[in-house]
C-alpha cells in the first residue's frame, strides 16, 4: 500500500457506492481537485461518516491508488453550521460547490478557490447581504481565479481608461462611447456597475463582501454576470436551477 498523505480541502460531494462506501470528491489546496472512496462510510458509527460530507473543510488522510484516493481518516476544522441551518443558504452553497468542481483539476493547487469558497459560505449567513450579490460577486471571482474574467480597466478597443460606458461579451470586457459604435453586443451600463465590476476583479478575499448595491446596480451587475456565465460555462449547474425557481 502507498504512503498516506494528508491534504488540507473541502468536500465538493459525495455519491454512495455499494452497500456501506461513500464515493467523495474533494477539492485540496495541495493537489487541486481529487476523489477518494471512504470505506465502510455509511456504517453506523463510522469515523469517516463525518469527513464525506458535502462544506465540509479540514484535513483528509489519505492513501493514493493508480485511479483514486482510500480515505483512512481526518479531522473536521469546519463545517459551516451556520449555512446548514438556512435553506436557502445551503441551495446557494452547493451551486458554489459545483463551481469549484467543474474549474478543479487534478495536480493543480487549490488555494485561492478554497479561500473563496470558506469566505463565500461566511458571507451567506451575512443578514446584511442579499444572497444573489454573493452569488454574483462569487461567480465574477471564481471566473477571475481561473483567468476567464472581463477586461474592466481600460477599452478593449483603443485601451483607453476613460469614458468606459459600454460592455461586450464578444469583445470580453468594456468600451469606451467611440469604440461601442462599431460593437454589434455593446450594452450601456452604469458607472456604479462598473466600478462594482472592477471592486471585485481587484478586491483581497478578506475585503471581497465589504459592500452593498442598491438595487438598480445590483440588476445591472446581475445581467452582466448572466452574460458572463453564458460565455464562460459550457455546463449546466443543477442547482443554479433550483436557485432559479426559488426566485419565482
Amino acid at each position: 500500500m502507498s504512503e498516506m498523505v494528508s491534504l488540507t480541502g473541502i468536500v465538493l460531494s459525495c455519491i454512495p457506492v455499494g452497500e456501506y462506501d461513500n464515493r467523495i470528491v474533494i477539492l485540496t489546496k495541495e493537489r487541486g481537485k481529487i476523489c477518494a472512496f471512504a470505506k465502510g462510510a455509511r456504517k453506523m458509527h463510522s469515523h469517516l461518516m463525518g469527513l464525506t460530507r458535502p462544506f465540509l473543510m479540514g484535513r483528509f488522510d489519505l492513501y493514493e491508488g493508480r485511479e483514486a484516493y482510500t480515505l483512512a481518516g481526518g479531522e473536521s476544522r469546519e463545517y459551516f453550521e451556520e449555512l446548514s441551518k438556512d435553506l436557502n443558504a445551503v441551495y446557494y452553497g452547493f451551486y458554489f460547490l459545483e463551481i469549484a468542481d467543474y474549474y478543479g483539476r487534478e495536480g493543480i493547487e487549490a488555494k485561492n478557490m478554497l479561500n473563496l469558497l470558506y469566505v463565500s459560505f461566511k458571507a451567506l449567513t451575512d443578514e446584511r447581504l442579499k444572497k444573489e450579490l454573493v452569488k454574483c460577486v462569487f461567480e465574477l471571482k471564481a471566473m477571475m481565479i481561473n483567468g476567464e474574467y472581463p477586461e474592466t480597466f481600460c477599452c478593449v478597443g483603443c485601451k483607453t481608461k476613460d469614458e468606459l460606458r459600454y460592455f461586450s461579451v464578444s469583445r470580453g470586457g468594456v468600451l469606451c462611447e467611440t469604440c461601442a459604435k462599431s460593437v454589434h453586443d455593446a450594452a450601456m451600463i452604469s458607472s456604479d456597475v462598473l466600478y462594482t465590476l472592477q471592486y471585485v476583479i481587484s478586491a483581497k478575499l478578506e475585503s471581497l463582501y465589504s459592500f452593498t448595491l442598491d438595487d438598480a446596480t445590483m440588476q445591472g451587475f446581475e445581467n452582466i454576470m448572466k452574460l458572463l456565465r453564458k460565455t464562460n460555462f459550457d455546463k449546466h449547474f443543477k442547482s443554479l436551477d433550483v436557485l432559479e425557481i426559488m426566485k419565482i
